[in-house]
């Protein structure tokens, strides 16, 4: 008879998930170059955004050692990734698509200096509404968290989007919704997530 094994203990990110994933955050400047916030450069296209907000715990508390990395399409709607071949659309070379952001450990703030994304095109032909996919982890969060932010300026591709129309009830999806702002002529999205409670914004199993 093969004998049982008990379940080892669920472990989170730890303490210490800058040093390995951000050390520049974390004050260790070792790397020649950092994965950071910034994803554009001057000759990348599209329209300048920045995308900002706060994590928040169950009991409304910001969480402020929070790590998040955000991957998203190009102004025309494609990754830089060979898995996507959509046809009529380019990779722009002077954008990678990728970022990490750590949250200010006084304020709790992360942000990102990005540009707005296209729509893609999702399985079976149908087109996705622009939107950037976001995957966090701290400490207490047993396995990283995977969601969505859209944007509250394309409410009639928000409205037809196939990944939002999976959530069942119609309030949920407010979750996943960026606010924009102007701020001294500069374009910013808020996007606040929460991780419990009432406004827990709805993350997905990828």
């Amino acid at each position: 008879m093969t004998p049982l094994l008990r379940e080892t203990a669920s472990q989170t990110a730890g303490p210490y998930v800058h040093i390995g994933l951000a050390p520049k955050a974390a004050g260790f400047d070792i790397f020649e170059n950092n994965f950071g916030p910034v994803l554009t450069t001057p000759e990348t296209q599209g329209e300048r955004i920045t995308i900002e907000g706060r994590v928040f715990d169950g009991s409304g508390t910001p969480v402020r050692d929070v790590l998040l990395e955000l991957w998203q399409a190009n102004a025309q709607g494609r990754y830089a990734h060979p898995g996507d071949r959509q046809a009529g659309k380019s990779v722009d070379p002077a954008f990678r698509g990728w970022g990490r952001a750590c949250s200010d450990f006084d304020t709790g703030t992360w942000s990102f200096e990005t540009i707005k994304p296209g729509p893609v095109v999702g399985r079976h032909g149908v087109l996705m509404a622009p939107h950037v996919n976001l995957w966090i982890v701290a400490r207490g969060i047993n396995i990283g968290l995977h969601t969505r932010m859209y944007f509250d300026d394309e409410a009639k591709a928000n409205a037809a989007d196939p990944v939002l129309n999976l959530v069942e009830w119609e309030v949920r999806r407010k979750t996943l919704v960026g606010k924009r702002e102007q701020r001294g002529g500069a374009t910013v999205y808020k996007f606040d997530i929460h991780l419990q409670g009432d406004a827990e914004t709805v993350f997905f199993d990828v």
